[in-house]
């Protein structure tokens, strides 16, 4: 196995994907934010609404821009033209607020940096939104649950934190 960041004299590089052919590309990962009882208690379904809004929706948005910009953000990503970004935000009944990020792209290049980002990102802004009610809020777990296209696909065998796929 060999780091494909890193040349043949021990030097950081981007990697060369002129060769490469674009095929459809997707990757999703997620982000888990384990809430105290009180917090918890305080969503309605989904969502809590702050003096700043709407906690589900502005950690969404954020999510979305951390994905368009992660190339700005990760030294070696490339910058992709995004096709799709669905994110996605679920109360679980342990008190786990599970956040999904769903990117696609047709392009030379995965997305799996791009899904990490983006829900790493709504959970940062989760916990901006929420800190005003505890600073107890963990984040406790961002992972990639899978990926499509590429020379391999993966799915994740770990189980995920807050207990429900």
């Amino acid at each position: 196995m060999s780091l494909t960041h890193i040349d043949a004299d021990g030097r950081p590089k981007m990697v060369d994907i002129t060769d490469k052919q674009a095929s459809s590309r997707q990757a999703h990962a997620r982000a888990s934010v384990l809430l105290p009882p009180e917090v918890a208690a305080e969503f309605t379904g989904n969502d809590l609404m702050t003096r700043k809004g709407s906690v589900a929706h502005t950690a969404v948005i954020a999510g979305t821009m951390a994905v368009k910009r992660t190339a700005e953000l990760i030294p070696f990503c490339h910058p992709l033209p995004i096709d799709r970004c669905d994110i996605r935000i679920e109360l679980q009944d342990n008190g786990h607020l599970v956040i999904d990020c769903i990117v696609a792209v047709q392009h030379k290049t995965g997305v799996e940096m791009e899904a990490l980002t983006g829900a790493s990102v709504a959970a940062l802004t989760v916990y901006d939104m929420l800190k005003a009610l505890s600073h107890d809020i963990v984040i406790s777990e961002v992972r990639l649950i899978s990926k499509q296209g590429g020379k391999s696909d993966f799915e994740s065998s770990q189980p995920p934190a807050g207990g429900n796929p």
